[in-house]
């Protein structure tokens, strides 16, 4: 294990106002997007929409890292450079997802566990020598009656520790992901509850498993009511309730919490990660953020799978990114959304 090394890409991870973009989605799962716009569902649009994202001029001024697919990092752009060499050229560390995604866990109704640690000792050593320099795992926790259960939340965080010590092994810094999920109709307050247990369990997993905290980055969900509670709390209620439960639980030694927007709007995901800036000037840890659909999402809506809409979804992907760094520094407005200008 490289220890400095692994602790230097961490923290280049969330330095200078930085997040990630997250660009991991499966392929089913990128494909449903692609259908609900008419785009098609082929390995070549998916490959044209990853080179629009990867080729977005000025993207590395609001982005340290990206996260792609197994199938994205071996892809090229029309040129023929890998996008792996295409990010390092824009000051965007590369990174990549390695889980195999969520299956049902025997046993548990209504829960999975996610899969993929067989053959990721190999997977990891094949993707460092690719030129990956960090990983992304997500584990992903239902609420409801009766869930989580002990057995679903202790299965998950096991499997993020065992992965995150192969990563760390292999030389890659392991983004561990343990989302609480939004839908549903359960309350700020049940949310914190669930994902403070959450975040202990993980946190009690990874030391068993000797990783090295230092060398990780957190990628938890905010602390949101359900979808479908009625009573929406206001972002400043969200930030308060999502930065206690961090601060109660994720300890000092790590150097970046980069929250996931998990089906939040765009605007809604930055208005609430500035409300944290705003309200807490110096936690322990720096707070960033690693958005796939609320960076993603208005340029994916422009884009439709034509060439001539590249320009204009490139324009609208990097407002999303310096939307997202004008929260990290506390400055987003709403303002900033009428016309598309962030500073």
């Amino acid at each position: 294990m490289r220890s400095h090394e692994l602790i230097d890409t961490a923290r280049a991870l969330v330095a200078n106002g930085k997040g990630l973009l997250a660009m991991d989605e499966s392929n089913p799962t990128c494909n449903k997007r692609f259908a609900r716009l008419d785009i098609p569902q082929t390995e070549a649009a998916r490959r044209a929409y990853r080179e629009l994202l990867v080729t977005t001029p000025g993207l590395g001024e609001c982005v340290s890292g990206a996260i792609p697919y197994d199938e994205t990092i071996h892809q090229r752009t029309t040129a023929g450079a890998p996008f792996v060499q295409v990010l390092v050229g824009a000051g965007i560390i590369p990174g990549i997802k390695v889980d195999t995604g969520a299956k049902g866990l025997a046993g548990h109704p209504g829960e999975t566990i996610t899969e993929g640690l067989d053959g990721l000792r190999d997977r990891l050593a094949e993707y460092a020598r690719m030129g990956a320099r960090f990983a992304k795992w997500r584990a992903v926790i239902a609420l409801g009656a009766g869930l989580p259960t002990r057995g679903c939340v202790g299965a998950n965080a096991h499997a993020l520790a065992r992965y995150a010590a192969l990563c760390q092994e292999a030389g890659l810094v392991p983004v561990v992901e343990p989302e609480v999920l939004m839908g549903g109709a359960h309350t700020l307050g049940r949310c914190r509850e669930v994902t403070e247990d959450v975040l202990r369990t993980v946190v009690h997993q990874l030391d068993r498993q000797g990783v090295m905290l230092e060398g990780v980055i957190l990628k938890p969900n905010m602390v949101l009511p359900g979808s479908t509670c009625p009573d929406q709390d206001g972002v400043e209620a969200v930030a308060d309730a999502t930065l206690h439960c961090l601060l109660r639980t994720v300890p000092a030694a790590v150097p970046g919490v980069a929250f996931l927007s998990g089906g939040q709007s765009a605007e809604l995901a930055s208005a609430r990660l500035n409300a944290m800036t705003v309200r807490f000037r110096s936690p322990p840890w720096a707070v960033a953020f690693s958005f796939a659909r609320a960076i993603q999402q208005p340029a994916l809506d422009i884009w439709l799978g034509r060439d001539a809409n590249v320009i204009a979804a490139q324009r609208a992907l990097l407002h999303r990114a310096r939307c997202n760094r004008a929260a990290r520094r506390g400055d987003y407005t709403a303002a900033m959304e009428t016309p598309r200008e962030c500073a």
